[in-house]
């Protein structure tokens, strides 16, 4: 596997450079980003309008050789205008069913919470399963498979919070926040910002993606270390801080995204830190902080960061 890692750490670097290129100074959200990538993980990106979650999201699909769908979502958006409709056929006289756009490899749900619950759970068979069922038929979707969610805040007007089963099939959540003053003032000095989608080229092709995920499919994790990743959801479901803790298939994807954090950093094994580093964007969206008045604001990331200390970590 050491030889396999060779060959696709190169890949990686091509793959983060590309993005680095058009997205200035979010070096991090990036990393999370392709670790729920690798992982074969669906991300989900919230923070207010114009700091570049869609941008982001869009250079990520271009940057791979895959077939690439954006869904605007809006108040009047319904399933069908996502999974798709069966039309009756006069020449054939059956009903022939139409995919819709989530038949691609790479989705980009545009303002997710702009539209009704009803819609919002259209995705749910989607994101789980990788298919969708119309009236009694299942229909697989392309692979690899992504959906990469952009959303507003919930005090702004129009949106519907999306519920709790809808946010357990997001691998992780980010958060871009504003640029540093750098990176903004490169962001201003650039004359061809409009040009951004004819300007992002595709460096790795869907083969070498599979290669990739293949790979985090084989990262060894040694038994402390699974303890550790154990021990802290054990304290999210114990602490009082929190009214609910993290569920197992919580624990399941924050193991997957270590695993691919490894294989992002050219490992072939886990270590703590590849733990630590996934859990904030794996679980921010899976505890409820038992005090309503402290949530939001970064509070639940807050509230992890002080129980990571109250982890040992393994030596």
């Amino acid at each position: 596997m050491d030889k396999e890692l060779n060959g696709i750490s190169e890949k990686i670097a091509a793959l983060k450079s590309n993005i680095k290129n058009h997205i200035k100074g979010k070096d991090s959200v990036i990393d999370n980003c392709l670790c729920a990538l690798f992982s074969n993980g669906h991300v989900l990106i919230e923070d207010i309008p114009g700091v570049g979650k869609t941008t982001l999201a869009h250079t990520l699909a271009l940057s791979i050789n895959l077939e690439f769908n954006r869904i605007q979502f809006t108040s009047d958006l319904l399933p069908s205008d996502i999974i798709g409709v069966s039309v009756y056929d006069q020449s054939t006289k059956e009903f022939v069913f139409n995919k819709g756009p989530i038949f691609a490899n790479i989705i980009l749900a545009d303002e997710i919470n702009r539209t009704t619950p009803k819609t919002q759970s259209s995705l749910l068979e989607a994101m789980n399963e990788s298919s969708v069922t119309v009236e009694g038929s299942r229909y697989d979707l392309e692979h690899p498979f992504m959906v990469i969610a952009t959303q507003n805040p919930f005090e702004y007007h129009g949106t519907f919070p999306l519920p709790e089963s809808q946010l357990d099939r997001f691998a992780i959540k980010l958060s871009m926040g504003y640029p540093d003053r750098e990176s903004e003032k490169i962001i201003l000095s650039d004359k061809n910002r409009s040009k951004h989608e004819q300007r992002v080229s595709p460096v790795i092709s869907a083969e070498e993606l599979t290669t990739i995920q293949q790979a985090v499919e084989n990262v060894h994790i040694e038994e402390d270390v699974l303890d550790y990743l154990l021990a802290i959801v054990d304290k999210t479901r114990e602490s009082e801080i929190f009214e609910l803790g993290v569920s197992p298939r919580g624990a399941i994807i924050l193991k997957r995204l270590a695993m691919a954090r490894a294989v992002l950093e050219n490992r072939t094994y886990c270590i703590p830190d590849d733990i630590k580093k996934m859990v904030i964007p794996a679980f921010s969206h899976r505890i409820v902080l038992r005090n309503a008045s402290q949530t939001g604001a970064g509070k639940e990331s807050e509230a992890l960061t002080n129980l990571l200390r109250e982890v040992t970590v393994p030596v």
